[in-house]
């Protein structure tokens, strides 16, 4: 395949996350701006919903409806945050996941996307997180249609913060409806991008996120990539340490980047420095990866209510044309 020949999808979140940022117009900008699929963020439809006075599963179909009329796929419904490990009973957070699976089927889309559990007190103990994820993955898998789990690995996850020890828990919950959602973030603020460093890298940054990349070529089982997501990161100059004005006593500094500082991959012109040609060349073109790619900015300038959302769709619209370009480009050179 050539590089990039991927489908394209955007999250709401990235168009956009002011209340009065309408979901229906999120939708209806993508459309415009080229994108295939979209991520539906949770809060979204919650507002929507609140705000035509409807239920949320009248919401859900009616937002399903729209992105049929725009030929968009829903590619996912998300955060399903905080599930494994959490100190309150299964049955509850069970009850929960049930609602969101009821609207993941009245949206159509495949997949619930469940970041690895990041609260400070989540318990540890494989067994138990393999044993709730299981039985998460066939309550997904227990009416038709059937929806996949798609688990994400984050880099301020309590337990489970590198894609190895996703992949390794994956395995050992064997569920054919259960893989991974790789994300760019993650894995560069977990290998080579240090938010409290001057020059913004970890010491053996380079050589760390190589050797990640080659490892996730060699050993990634295709089948369970169900997704990845991009987005680029911003340099804090000076770096960030307590006296930030973003800083949150007892949150994560990649937490607190991930909220604030995370545009869309290579707008350089906002101080984005990731290495975004080489994480997407390992991720998908020397991975051969040809399924969804989607971008998924927070952006803390997105968060004013006087910010367009047609800004959003065309720094989006404009971020894909230059990775795919500077991905060509590098791909001929080597």
């Amino acid at each position: 395949m050539a590089p990039l020949d991927n489908k394209i999808a955007i999250s709401t979140s990235s168009l956009g996350l002011h209340p009065s940022h309408s979901l229906d117009h999120k939708i209806r900008l993508a459309a415009q701006h080229g994108f295939q699929g979209i991520e539906i963020v949770y809060n979204d439809l919650k507002n929507y919903s609140e705000t035509h006075n409807i239920a949320i599963t009248t919401a859900a179909e009616h937002i399903r409806e729209l992105c049929t009329q725009k030929n968009l796929i829903i590619l996912s419904l998300c955060p399903f945050e905080n599930f494994e490990g959490t100190r309150s009973p299964l049955s509850d957070r069970l009850a929960q996941a049930a609602h969101w699976l009821d609207l993941a089927r009245i949206l159509r889309t495949a997949h619930l996307q469940v970041p690895a559990n990041y609260l400070p007190d989540a318990i540890g103990e494989e067994a138990v997180i393999v044993s709730e994820l299981r039985q998460l993955a066939d309550l997904a898998s227990s009416s038709s249609p059937v929806v996949s789990i798609a688990y994400e690995p984050m880099s301020w996850s309590t337990h489970v913060s590198t894609w190895q020890a996703a992949l390794k828990l994956t395995e050992k919950i064997n569920r054919p409806n259960f893989g991974i959602c790789m994300d760019s973030f993650h894995l560069v603020s977990k290998v080579w991008g240090c938010a409290t460093s001057p020059s913004g890298k970890y010491p053996n940054a380079d050589r760390d996120l190589e050797e990640s990349l080659n490892e996730f070529v060699r050993e990634f089982p295709m089948e369970k990539l169900l997704y990845v997501q991009l987005s680029d990161g911003e340099k804090f100059d000076p770096p960030f340490s307590k006296s930030h004005p973003w800083y949150l006593a007892g949150e994560a500094a990649e937490f607190t980047w991930s909220k604030h500082a995370r545009p869309f991959p290579l707008e350089k012109e906002l101080g984005c420095y990731m290495p975004m040609v080489e994480v997407v060349r390992g991720l998908v073109i020397e991975k051969g990866f040809n399924g969804w790619v989607s971008l998924e900015s927070f952006d803390r300038r997105m968060r004013e209510e006087d910010f367009k959302p047609e800004f959003a769709a065309r720094r989006a619209e404009e971020s894909w044309r230059k990775l795919k370009k500077e991905t060509t480009q590098s791909k001929a050179v080597l």
